[in-house]
């Protein structure tokens, strides 16, 4: 089996997140963006260390799992979602299957009570946020508004029958995209750096019905959007437009992001209401997606964290403080730790809101806030990024000794990352469970219960370590498929290994002799741009390697 090389074989199951597993020629073969038990034929791109990854090209037979029509015009093509086809049972038995699999594989065998995986109240329309973006279906094409193809940077396919997102949203999207093509107004290119166009980003609240409309374009062109401010505000909605804005943003990189915000019309927020307690949104802030589904997330979580009266709460990597809220009713104090300093100010101002006195935020990064605060937490609230808990804070966060942790995460293959540490410091896992916030995709949250066991807190203090856990992906061997992952992740950002190689070197890191230096004295290699290297560096922090 060699790189280049096409192959067919079946999708025996799917491993978290989308990695499709196939035997050919009986060599495993990871396989992304497929169903259990489609037959499929796909190309080696990656064959290393006896692991080959193959990229999908068609499928040639469907699932047995595939009952259903599809629900949208776009699909497969459009990387949206890939499960529509499936019954939401079977979705959700998938998905469970594939954390349990992952905690069980986490604990070594440990017993701990597994409670199912609930799924969200309404399985379609359910998003209360969407960025689109335009661009073309094919070079040269005309004008497209909507979500990206499977697997592709560049081509955009027009999404105006999306089932993720409430109606208002759709008809949103169809007036601003016809609006443009009429006057056939240039999009932005990410090559060239040039063009007008970039984003469509839509917020709606569900409870509320609010909705902000967000025109995301460069600096480059300058049009009139007063009458496309006026077609918005006649169209027939369900809901109610409360703000329209113009965003500019100048950025090279492929994030929605503001240089400059103007308002169009209304205001710069939106309300959502969640287990009682009401919210002010603003354009960046962090809200879960799913206002029910969350509903649902939060109501076990709360049961999770169990009685808090009279007790101080942590609640790190916070957000805009939902859990916090919800914890604060009958807790002493909560202190909610988040380094998004905009969504730290959304904390304050909602807490203000719903007349929660007894709760601080802290805008700074968890592994350094630790070190500041004089207050010792009874309960600890972890809801980390995709990425997890920085294992350099894992230490701080266990030397608490707090009898009961609940972890919420995003990303199931983090939290079975991070479990050991927790093992090795006396704890165990009470209980988990999942919560279904993504329908038709590959993402699920999971929750755990992290309970003391029979173990001197004292001596875990002394005696635990970055050695007891596994740092794998976070010395100074992080891959560099890792650190392109990152940065990717979390500033939209494409690095090659070139860069990242060269970054290393300035940093003083190890890097293979003759690994991606020039053939000769003469040769001229590409320099990574400032813009990039500022992100692999980050990602360098985030790794502890630098």
């Amino acid at each position: 089996m060699k790189k280049g090389e096409i192959y067919e074989g079946v999708i025996e199951k799917v491993d978290f997140p989308n990695k499709g597993i196939v035997i050919t020629d009986g060599q495993k073969v990871t396989v992304k963006n497929g169903m259990p038990g489609q037959k499929v034929r796909f190309m080696i791109n990656k064959k290393r260390s006896g692991r080959a990854e193959g990229r999908l090209l068609e499928v040639l037979e469907k699932s047995p799992l595939e009952t259903r029509e599809p629900v949208c015009s776009i699909f497969p093509e459009c990387g949206g979602c890939m499960y529509q086809t499936m019954s939401y049972e079977n979705q959700l038995k998938m998905k469970e299957c594939q954390v349990c699999e992952l905690l069980d594989g986490a604990l070594n065998g440990t017993d701990y009570q597994w409670e199912g995986i609930h799924g969200s109240p309404i399985e379609f329309r359910y998003r209360n946020k969407m960025e689109f973006s335009f661009g073309d279906a094919y070079k040269d094409g005309p004008l497209t508004l909507g979500l990206h193809k499977k697997g592709s940077t560049y081509d955009v396919l027009t999404a105006d029958d999306c089932q993720l997102v409430h109606e208002d949203m759709t008809k949103i999207l169809t007036c601003v995209h016809e609006y443009f093509l009429k006057r056939n107004v240039s999009y932005y290119k990410k090559m060239q750096h040039t063009g007008y166009l970039r984003h469509l980003l839509l917020r709606r609240g569900v409870t509320t019905g609010e909705i902000l409309v967000h025109v995301i374009t460069t600096s480059q062109e300058e049009h009139d959007l007063e009458s496309l401010k006026e077609e918005l505000l006649a169209l027939p909605l369900e809901g109610k437009i409360v703000g329209i804005m113009h965003i500019i943003n100048d950025s090279l990189s492929d994030v929605v992001q503001s240089d400059e915000t103007r308002i169009l019309y209304g205001q710069d927020f939106f309300y959502e209401t969640l287990l009682g307690l009401r919210f002010k949104i603003s354009t960046f802030s962090f809200f879960q997606p799913n206002s029910l589904a969350a509903e649902v997330l939060y109501s076990i979580v709360r049961e999770y964290i169990g009685d808090t009266k009279d007790k101080v709460v942590f609640d790190l990597y916070s957000g805009t403080g939902t859990i916090a809220q919800l914890a604060a009713s009958v807790a002493d104090e909560v202190i909610g730790v988040e380094i998004v300093e905009e969504a730290v100010e959304a904390a304050k101002q909602n807490a203000a809101l719903n007349n929660l006195s007894n709760c601080k935020f802290i805008a700074g990064d968890v592994l350094k806030v630790l070190d500041d605060l004089t207050e010792k937490p009874d309960v600890i609230i972890l809801d980390p990024p995709r990425d997890g808990i920085h294992p350099k804070a894992l230490p701080k966060i266990l030397s608490y000794g707090v009898d009961h942790i609940v972890y919420i995460s995003c990303k199931a293959t983090s939290l079975a990352r991070d479990l050991p540490a927790f093992l090795a410091a006396g704890y165990k896992l009470e209980k988990a469970c999942c919560v279904d916030q993504f329908c038709q995709t590959v993402h699920v949250e999971t929750v755990v219960l992290l309970s003391k066991g029979e173990i001197d807190s004292k001596k875990v203090r002394v005696e635990f370590s970055l050695e007891d856990m596994d740092m794998s992906e976070f010395q100074d061997g992080a891959t560099y498929p890792q650190i392109k992952e990152y940065v990717l992740e979390h500033t939209g950002l494409k690095v090659s290994n070139l860069y990242i190689s060269q970054i290393k070197r300035k940093c003083g890191l190890e890097v293979g002799k003759n690994y991606n230096l020039p053939k000769s004295e003469d040769s001229r290699q590409p320099q990574c741009p400032p813009e990039k290297e500022k992100a692999i560096r980050e990602a360098f922090k985030y790794f502890g390697m630098i």
